[in-house]
């Protein structure tokens, strides 16, 4: 292999300075007063954001945490001037499916901490070898421990293409992939454009599906109108502002680590199916750990810039390859099928579950594992 397609092994190992200096901003922290409700509606509680906060600092054990990601093995490799970091887990299974899985914002490889384990190696977790995965989780650029893109263009689109480069030069000439939130619109784009190789796609969000209503709103259409119109009005300052200026939020996200938190934490709480806590579903170490991958490397304006590149540009496409969704009641907007069928004109697969939000992989593991097995069964 070249130097310049050299695959290379990548270790999380964060410098104790930066540790250190983490701790210094988090005690040093600058509070704003409280909220003026009793609840989330102006934004993440100030008493949540300095218990969150005082953990980071004297409680969470990032080094533990450390080892405990680096249990996956880890690369990098360079396509298109931009240094790609990725997770590449191989089963022992020689029959294994070769799986794309992509993450989106505000998440990170860490939501799949609890799925890559059974996807590769499900002897080991009471299912069928024939079910296996090598399972392929790319950061995307801009976020955890990928490079941060120095030009325009790195848009939805251009992604695709990397992460479609990536199978190829990890040699897998057949594969299936797997999105949710900005994952799901490049998964739709590699089931659009990769069609060669890419031999089905999963999804649990229908980035771009517009409304078609006949008459009354069936049940189904109801929720998702329902989720759109609350998304507008409540829960979509954040795509705002890092769609028009990246910059400027990015100033106050890598300066200040509490800062960085509240603006992550209020989507977990938001988006997760929590029953009014991300804490009900998932433990303060698995979201301070999904907040360091933000933090380690300053990616607060280079993830945001996703938005700024993709939002109202890029490609409608079409997927004319076999697609499933997978339906969790707390998405932010539901797919409806109606909705989805002319852009996904292949269906195969579609099931609704009564638990679960935007980030299934991380909330409902065994349910979301389960989903991939029964899906892509029909591909290997």
């Amino acid at each position: 292999m070249s130097a310049g397609t050299a695959i290379t092994p990548f270790t999380i190992d964060v410098s104790d300075e930066l540790l250190a200096d983490l701790r210094r901003r988090l005690l040093a922290t600058r509070w704003p007063e409280a909220e003026l409700v009793d609840d989330w509606s102006q934004g993440t509680p100030l008493s949540y954001v300095q218990a969150v906060c005082a953990y980071w600092a004297d409680g969470y054990d990032w080094r533990a945490r450390e080892v405990a990601l680096n249990r996956f093995d880890q690369f990098t490799t360079v396509i298109d001037g931009l240094d790609l970091h990725f997770v590449h887990v191989r089963s022992p299974h020689p029959d294994a499916l070769p799986l794309l899985i992509t993450h989106g914002w505000p998440g990170s490889i860490v939501e799949f901490h609890k799925i890559i384990e059974p996807l590769t190696n499900p002897t080991a977790f009471g299912g069928d070898a024939a079910d296996a995965f090598h399972v392929i989780a790319p950061s995307l650029p801009g976020f955890g421990f990928s490079g941060k893109p120095e030009s325009t263009g790195w848009g939805v689109d251009k992604i695709s293409d990397v992460f479609a480069q990536l199978m190829s030069r990890l040699g897998y000439d057949r594969y299936v992939a797997q999105g949710g939130d900005w994952g799901s619109a490049v998964t739709t784009a590699i089931g659009a454009t990769d069609s060669e190789h890419c031999a089905a796609i999963h999804l649990t969000l229908a980035m771009g599906a517009r409304p078609k209503i006949d008459g009354e709103p069936t049940a189904e259409e109801q929720r998702a109108l329902d989720g759109i119109t609350y998304y507008a009005q409540w829960d979509s300052g954040y795509s705002k502002e890092q769609a028009t200026r990246p910059q400027t939020v990015g100033y106050g996200l890598v300066d200040s680590p509490a800062g960085q938190a509240a603006w992550i934490l209020e989507k977990f709480w938001a988006w997760t199916d929590c029953d009014g806590h991300p804490e009900n579903v998932l433990s303060r170490d698995e979201l301070i750990d999904n907040i360091m991958l933000y933090w380690i490397n300053g990616n607060g304006a280079s993830s945001a810039r996703l938005y700024w590149e993709s939002f109202g540009s890029g490609t409608r496409h079409t997927v004319n390859i076999p697609s499933g969704f997978a339906v969790f009641p707390k998405e932010i907007v539901p797919p409806v099928r109606h909705w989805v069928e002319s852009a996904f004109t292949d269906i195969q697969h579609w099931s609704e579950h009564d638990k679960g939000g935007h980030f299934a992989a991380f909330e409902v593991p065994e349910v979301f594992v389960e989903e991939l097995r029964t899906f892509f069964r029909r591909f290997r």
